[in-house]
């Protein structure tokens, strides 16, 4: 399964050109005054290009960035080099990754659904650390990709699946990013037990 994901991940990411804007949501949550979250450790799970490990690692992270596409994570490192920017890419099957215990100070995970790498991000950040989770709701079918409802968040899943941290901002509904509107749930939140 791997090996098929990273090819169409590998033709995707090929495909296109530049890095992109970091996340609206994570800009939004790390330009806020109202958490002043200091920098750490970070990982961005399912990185793609790292549009999102370079703004953490501009701000001051010590980041690593995961995907399972080698094209994609190429082109993150060379973005990063462009900018001097020291980030850890490596290539992981999300199926099947194991993350150190209590290691991170923030995980990102935008765009990507797999709830079974849930409990072990859980596992992975350390007591005070944060979360910022966004993606895709059930709601997007009618808009277009993705439509499987295997990677759709329901209503308010997002929040159930955090149940156990301190959320410290959630929003969900149909937003604009990229020049495209998409239905999504974004979550922010801290580990405390």
């Amino acid at each position: 399964m791997a090996g098929d994901d990273q090819k169409i991940w590998d033709e995707r990411h090929a495909s296109k050109h530049g890095q992109g804007e970091p996340s609206p949501f994570l800009k939004e949550i790390l330009e806020s005054n109202s958490w002043r979250i200091q920098p750490g450790r970070a990982i961005d799970i399912a990185t793609g290009r790292g549009r999102n490990a370079l703004f953490l690692a501009e701000r001051g992270f010590s980041v690593e960035a995961i995907d399972v596409s080698t094209v994609a994570l190429e082109q993150g490192r060379k973005a990063a080099q462009e900018k001097k920017l020291a980030i850890d890419f490596r290539q992981a099957d999300l199926d099947s990754v194991e993350l150190p215990e209590a290691t991170y100070d923030m995980i990102l995970n935008f765009n990507f659904l797999q709830r079974s790498l849930i409990p072990k991000m859980k596992k992975a950040l350390k007591l005070g650390g944060h979360v910022v989770f966004e993606t895709y709701l059930i709601d997007q079918r009618v808009l277009g990709h993705p439509r499987n409802p295997a990677y759709l968040l329901g209503h308010n899943e997002l929040l159930e699946l955090f149940r156990d941290f301190r959320v410290l901002y959630y929003r969900e509904g149909k937003f604009a990013e990229g020049g495209r509107e998409a239905y999504r749930a974004g979550f922010f939140g801290q580990k405390v037990k």
